[in-house]
């Protein structure tokens, strides 16, 4: 569920490749972040720890990407889970200035599942998305039977209920300054089909600049969810202490990002 991971991931990771397609001579590249906390869609995936980040993608001349992202995560957002792992692969290209792109995304978290019903969190998606002056928009959809592991079972809502078909709507605009800095502002909206109360909407501003090649990067991100269902969230299970720990991971909080592109 990344931004780094992966929106805002999958929509800076479908723009990546497309500006390598164009350069046929430095067809793979990739990157290494260190994150002050791991936050994606408005959420708090890191438990508000640092993050270490890295990929690396794929880019072929006539437009086809493939690539491979991963980022650390808290065992207490994702029950057993340390490590979030995305694959993708998909094809993007231009038409005068708008650039376009489609892609398959897999989000994988290794070892961890509900152990409570033995549901996994992996799910994929479908993503659509394209860039015009600064204007940036992305549609996912899920294609698996479950978005995040959410179904009738982990939530206790409903009978046999899964959440194949949730949506998630990424806008974004970004501003270039002539001093190198970059203003970026991003608004989300995640429908999660079949379990309306878990939709939330997400937004994010960041200021970004290269300094002697390295991007760094402020934002603050917030979450909002009008029935109330992640102010107390918690996988349910209790550490090695045999504390159970909850906290509200979509609310507002500020993060630092330092990465070297290569």
């Amino acid at each position: 569920m990344r931004a780094g991971a992966l929106m805002g991931a999958a929509l800076l990771l479908g723009a990546a490749p497309l500006a390598q397609a164009q350069d046929a001579e430095k067809r793979w590249s990739g990157s290494v972040t260190a994150a002050s906390q791991y936050v994606s869609r408005g959420f708090r995936q890191s438990w508000g720890q640092p993050a270490l980040q890295g990929g690396v993608d794929y880019a072929s001349p006539d437009g086809w990407f493939a690539g491979s992202w991963a980022s650390t995560v808290s065992p207490y957002f994702v029950e057993g889970g340390h490590v979030e792992w995305d694959l993708y692969t998909g094809y993007a290209s231009s038409h005068g200035e708008l650039n376009y792109r489609a892609g398959l995304y897999y989000y994988n978290y290794p070892g961890a599942k509900v152990s409570a019903t033995g549901t996994s969190y992996n799910y994929g998606e479908v993503v659509l998305g394209a860039d015009w002056r600064g204007w940036s928009l992305a549609y996912s959809i899920t294609a698996t039977r479950d978005y995040f592991g959410f179904n009738s079972q982990t939530l206790g809502v409903g009978e046999r209920s899964h959440s194949r078909g949730s949506t998630y709507l990424d806008l974004t605009r970004r501003f270039e300054f002539s001093d190198g800095y970059t203003l970026l502002l991003h608004y989300g909206w995640q429908r999660v089909n079949h379990f309306s109360d878990y939709s939330w909407t997400d937004a994010r501003v960041a200021l970004s600049r290269n300094i002697s090649g390295f991007d760094v990067e402020l934002s603050y991100a917030r979450g909002w969810n009008g029935a109330g269902v992640y102010r107390h969230y918690s996988t349910g299970v209790a550490d090695s202490f045999g504390r159970v720990r909850e906290s509200n991971p979509i609310a507002g909080t500020w993060y630092f990002t330092v990465g070297h592109a290569f």
